[in-house]
C-alpha cells in the first residue's frame, strides 16, 4: 500500500506543474508561440550560430513526445528558423535560428524571467536550491 506522504508529494508536484504550465502558457499565448516552439528556439540559440540537426533538437527537447518537424515548420513560417541542406552531406538537414528568432527571444525572455521570478518569490535562494536537489532526486 502506498504511503499517504508519497501520494501527497506526487499530487503536489502534479498540481504545481499544472499551475506553472498555465502561467507560462499565458505568456506564450500573448506572443503567439507554444512552449515547445520556445524550447526549440532556446536550443538553437544555444548552438551559437552552428547548425543543429532534427535529431539533436529532439534529444534536447523538454517535451520528448513533441512532433519536432511540425514545430520547426511553424517556426519557419514565422521566419524564426531556417532549414538548409547540409553542404557536406546532402542527406542531412541543418537547422538554424534566424536573426528574427534571436530578436524574438530577446523580447520574450525578460517576460518569461519575470514570470518565473514571481512564481518562486516565496522561496529563498537556499529553498530553491533544496527544491532543485529534491526534484532531481525524484527525476532519476
Amino acid at each position: 500500500m502506498i504511503k499517504k506522504s508519497t501520494r501527497d508529494s506526487i499530487l503536489s508536484i502534479l498540481k504545481t506543474n499544472l499551475r506553472i504550465k498555465k502561467k507560462l502558457n499565458d505568456v506564450f499565448k500573448k506572443y503567439q508561440i507554444s512552449e515547445q516552439q520556445f524550447n526549440i528556439l532556446r536550443i538553437l540559440r544555444g548552438q551559437r550560430g552552428k547548425p543543429s540537426s532534427l535529431n539533436t533538437i529532439q534529444k534536447r527537447m523538454v517535451h520528448l513526445m513533441s512532433n519536432t518537424t511540425r514545430l520547426i515548420d511553424k517556426l519557419i513560417l514565422k521566419d524564426f528558423v531556417s532549414r538548409e541542406t547540409c553542404k557536406s552531406n546532402r542527406r542531412k538537414i541543418d537547422i538554424f535560428i534566424t536573426d528574427k528568432g534571436l530578436e524574438f527571444l530577446n523580447e520574450i525572455n525578460p517576460v518569461i524571467d519575470k514570470s518565473e521570478e514571481l512564481m518562486t518569490t516565496n522561496l529563498s535562494e537556499q529553498e530553491k536550491n533544496i527544491l532543485n536537489k529534491l526534484l532531481n532526486k525524484i527525476a532519476v
